[in-house]
This record gives C-alpha cells, sequence and structure tokens, in this order.
C-alpha cells in the first residue's frame, strides 16, 4: 500500500491514502473471519497505545511525517496506529494458527510490570538515563526457563520465548527499513536521502514485540480462566 500510494497523490494525500486503505483492510479481514471480535479489541488497544507513542515521539523529534494530510493530529497522521496494531494482528493470528503454546511463562505481576516498564521508558529515556538494557537484563532473567511451542504441520516445535522477541524484532527492523524507503515517516538522518534504519532500532522493535507479546498472552490466559470457570 505504501508503494502505491505514490500513484494515486494527484488525488489523494499518502497518508489519507493509507488510513482508507489500513481501515479497508481491517474491515474485510473482520467480516472475511480471518480475524475475530477479541483479536480486533486487542488490535485496537494496540492501535491506542501506539498513536500516544506517535504523538510523544512526533513532538520530541525522534521523527516526523513531513507531507501534507487531511487526517493528520498534532503532526501524526492516524493511520501510523495501524503499524503498530499490526505487531498484535500478527501476535494474534501465530497464536492461533501455529496453535502455541507457553511453558514455564513467568509469574504475572513481575510479566506485567515489566511490559509496564518498557513501554514507560519508551517516554521517559527523553528525560532521564535510557534504562531499556537494565530492563531487558531483567526480561532475559524473568524469561530464561520460558519456552514457546508452536506448531508447523501437525509437527511441535520449541523456542526460548526471549528469542523469539529477538528474532520478531529483527524482521520488523527490516520491515521499517522497506516502510521508511517508501515514505512511510522518516528519521532526521533520512530527510536528505533515504539511509538504513540503526542499528539500535532492533532492541527499540524487540522491546516492543515483548510488551507485544506480554499484553497478547496475558489477555489469552486470563481469556482462557474465565472459560473455565463453571457456571453456577
Amino acid at each position: 500500500m505504501l508503494a502505491l500510494s505514490h500513484l494515486f497523490t494527484a488525488i489523494l494525500p499518502r497518508y489519507d491514502f493509507m488510513l482508507m486503505t489500513c481501515l479497508a483492510i481491517q474491515f474485510i479481514l473482520f467480516f472475511s473471519k480471518i480475524e475475530t471480535k477479541d483479536e480486533v479489541l486487542v488490535i485496537c488497544i494496540f492501535h491506542l497505545l501506539g498513536l500516544c507513542m506517535e504523538l510523544f515521539k512526533v513532538h520530541v523529534g525522534s521523527w516526523s511525517y513531513p507531507e501534507f494530510a487531511y487526517t493528520k493530529f498534532f503532526g501524526v497522521p492516524l493511520y501510523s496506529g495501524f503499524m503498530y496494531a499490526s505487531v498484535a494482528s500478527y501476535m494474534c493470528q501465530a497464536w492461533r494458527r501455529f496453535d502455541l503454546q507457553m511453558l514455564n511463562w513467568p509469574p504475572h505481576w513481575p510479566v506485567r510490570i515489566a511490559g509496564l516498564l518498557i513501554y514507560l521508558n519508551f517516554f521517559t529515556n527523553h528525560f532521564i538515563h535510557d534504562m531499556r538494557y537494565l530492563i531487558g537484563i531483567f526480561v532475559l532473567i524473568l524469561f530464561r526457563k520460558s519456552v514457546v511451542v508452536f506448531h508447523v504441520d501437525r509437527k511441535a516445535y520449541r523456542m526460548p520465548v526471549a528469542l523469539s522477541f529477538v528474532l520478531i524484532g529483527f524482521f520488523i527492523w527490516l520491515a521499517e527499513n522497506i516502510a521508511t524507503r517508501f515514505g512511510a515517516w522518516k528519521y532526521a538522518y533520512q530527510h536528505k536521502t533515504w539511509a538504513m534504519v540503526d542499528y539500535q532500532k532492533i532492541s527499540s522493535w524487540a522491546f516492543l514485540v515483548v510488551v507485544s507479546y506480554i499484553i497478547v498472552a496475558e489477555l489469552k490466559m486470563l481469556k482462557e480462566v474465565i472459560e473455565e470457570k463453571p457456571v453456577v
């Protein structure tokens, strides 16, 4: 869609085109039952969390959306939330299609605190020392025994949960390079000419994956507990 958006600039600003196509794709996924109602609710949560982060990051100058659009809010086009929502969509689809099972998942409260600390650090690192690596050590200790079991062609495979964080983060970083190449947004060093996204962003995406993983996993587990409760 980012590539195709360049073909319609005479008719519609690119960011507005992206919002329309993202909404259309979301409706198609829902009404075709590829995504369930619960999954759409999770995606909406991520859309709001992502939009809040975008508003802050654009305000402090971490990156920008330089093109005109009718659907920009304080310099942030509304389609940007879908980029975070797509991560949630992937998580939900992967969970169902690979029949994911978590082994040795850590206690709920430390996991939720870790997710909250990561999300807050995306904001606070502009005012105090970046705590990502200290939080990263905490996450590694917390998930040191955790394993995800996934199924492909009815065969079960295992992977350390911490490794899955890094791998998903790496592939999102690759997607980010493609996205910025097509003008999804621009970092300060990309305004004159496109350049590869800083390798440090791999860790940023990996941490976002941790937050996404935690939210989706905790909601899935909470739903399972509720469904298992006997009807009185």
